[in-house]
């Protein structure tokens, strides 16, 4: 077969999912090829269609989703066409992980954590190949050491929790690729990993293509990811494809105005904003044409950064903190005497000032979150001092403590995990409320309530709705009004955007800087993703291994980076 010819076309196809009230059409009558040996990325926000598309290639679509029309035909050299779709679910079951394999989304519930991870790499292995328990063990470790994880024989014995979230994403590429798949389909497997860590799971992924000779799909919704590894591009919007090309047309010279939306509302990190752009700048007819012109637009002049650059100079710290450490016991002796200790603080300084937004950008397990709990004793600090408005916390009282936490309020990564599901969201943004004595009644409350919900753009009817009701922007749209429930004065925001959509992350982004300015609320922003920090921030703090690389005017930071690690982290953003 020629290299010009498709090995899996998929034509026509249409996935529709019913319930009593009525019939959505997630999939729009779509076609697609999929070439020999290319990676064709597949973009878009959460629900354009793109991981239904995956899961029709895979024949995993659940009731009550059905593929209602179309083909996909599979034709690799040398054999006849088989139209997927219409195979008896057994041979099916052995073109899973043989000739077509997946990487989902989210490793920790893709992997069985009652089994350790080796168990199930060679478990596939045995399935699909018919080999000795010994053998499987050996072609997993083997697998183990081709993915580049530490110490493969020790990892083999561990179960998924004992492994960070890069690791067990390559047990996950480990297990995909045991069998020799001649497509790979990654499904946003980078989706919430520092940037390092996506980049090495990037070049592995364009590796062990190019080693194996497979094609692949990628699936996300950051058009810089595409930038990094794929040759050619399809655009996804509403169950459509909108565009398609290869990534370099695309990002020059982008036809559709959701492809423009999409490059637009990327934090630029050569640049500072007013505002991020969104998708609905573009796609009201007549509206931003010319993306770059755009842009530059929304930029703030120098005199107006520094003009507010000498205002926060002027004002007195609202927090000060002074030799702070966080220790863990690491191991003891047999008489439970620590002989070592896990410094995730370890002896940081820095102010920051009323009205402000301090950025903290770092890797996974820099410290940056034990941090933040211990600001808020939420985990108690092993030694240093924090002074928030000339008192010290550490000397406070529980109830003292919890009176101060009315003022300092923390917006946590995972809206969902932080929401009760058994109570609406009206409820829960009035509980703090309820807790404090705030108002005069639950009918005073309720009326609050109503107000924080249209101050972060959302409905009076989503009151009496639940958290599962809602989408991953507006369930931290609703963590934002709780939190604004009490009238903080000082937000700390740990990873709050770090799994949103591009699109819907700068929307939130904005609705951040927004409030900020109409409240003069104090902010420490945390993230890994260094762009994003750069756009939100005043001033920027590095972190890495518990400690602070650097500090300084966030443009300065990224601009004249002093830290090899602050380098290293610049240098891994994608589509840079």
């Amino acid at each position: 077969m020629s290299h010009s010819q498709p090995f899996i076309s998929i034509r026509d196809l249409a996935v529709t999912f019913h319930s009593e009230e009525e019939t959505v059409t997630a999939v729009n009558h779509i076609s697609l090829n999929i070439m020999p040996g290319e990676i064709l990325g597949i973009v878009g926000e959460s629900g354009s269609g793109k991981s239904v598309t995956a899961l029709s290639l895979m024949r995993l679509i659940q009731a009550p989703g059905r593929i209602s029309s179309g083909e996909i035909i599979y034709q690799p050299p040398g054999k006849l066409p088989v139209n997927l779709l219409q195979l008896p679910p057994a041979k099916m079951r052995a073109f899973r992980g043989a000739e077509i394999a997946m990487i989902f989304q989210e490793p920790m519930t893709s992997l069985n954590p009652l089994h350790t991870c080796g168990h199930q790499v060679a478990e596939a292995i045995r399935l699909h190949k018919q080999v000795p328990a010994g053998e499987a063990r050996r072609q997993a470790i083997a697998l183990f050491e081709r993915v580049r994880i530490p110490h493969p024989g020790e990892a083999y014995e561990k179960y998924p929790h004992e492994l960070s979230g890069g690791q067990k994403q390559r047990v996950m590429i480990a297990m995909a690729i045991s069998c020799g798949p001649r497509l790979l389909i990654a499904d946003e497997p980078t989706t919430a990993l520092d940037v390092t860590v996506q980049k090495t799971i990037l070049e592995l992924l364009r590796e062990l293509q190019q080693e194996m000779g497979m094609s692949v799909v990628f699936i996300t919704h950051d058009l810089g990811v595409i930038a990094e590894i794929a040759t050619r591009v399809a655009v996804m919007y509403k169950g459509n494809v909108v565009e398609e090309g290869a990534v370099a047309d695309i990002f020059s010279h982008p036809q559709h105005p959701y492809t423009k939306g999409l490059l637009a509302c990327r934090p630029p990190l050569e640049l500072r904003l007013r505002r991020l752009p969104v998708v609905g700048d573009f796609l009201e007819e007549g509206r931003a044409a010319d993306v770059d012109a755009f842009v530059r637009s929304l930029v703030l002049p120098e005199k107006d950064l520094a003009a507010r650059a000498a205002m926060l100079e002027e004002r007195p710290p609202l927090l000060k903190v002074e030799g702070l450490s966080t220790w863990f016991p690491r191991r003891r002796s047999l008489l439970g005497k620590v002989r070592q200790w896990t410094k995730a603080v370890d002896d940081v300084s820095f102010e920051v000032r009323e009205g402000e937004t301090l950025g903290l950008v770092g890797e996974s397990g820099c410290g940056k979150t034990t941090l933040s709990r211990t600001l808020l004793r939420l985990i108690e600090p092993t030694h240093g001092q924090i002074i928030y408005k000339g008192r010290d916390l550490r000397s406070l009282s529980p109830a003292d403590m919890r009176e101060m936490r009315r003022h300092v309020q923390l917006i946590f990564q995972d809206p969902y995990s932080s929401l009760n599901p058994r109570i609406t969201v009206g409820q829960a943004i009035m509980e703090p409320m309820q807790v404090h004595g705030l108002y005069a009644g639950d009918r005073a409350r309720k009326e609050k309530v109503l107000e924080l919900l249209e101050k972060v753009n959302l409905r009076p009817e989503h009151y009496h709705r639940y958290p599962h009701e809602f989408s991953g922007g507006q369930r931290q749209r609703i963590v934002i009004a709780r939190a604004l429930a009490l009238n903080p004065e000082f937000i700390i925001c740990d990873e709050s955007v770090s799994a949103l959509d591009v699109s819907v992350q700068a929307q939130v982004l904005n609705l951040l800087v927004q409030l900020q300015h109409e409240f003069n609320f104090t902010y420490i922003f945390i993230s890994h993703n260094l762009s994003v920090v750069h756009f939100m921030s005043d001033r920027m703090m590095v972190m890495n291994k518990g400690k602070i690389e650097e500090m300084g005017p966030a443009g300065e930071v990224y601009h004249r980076p002093r830290s090899a690690y602050t380098r290293q982290l610049i240098a891994a953003i994608p589509g840079r």
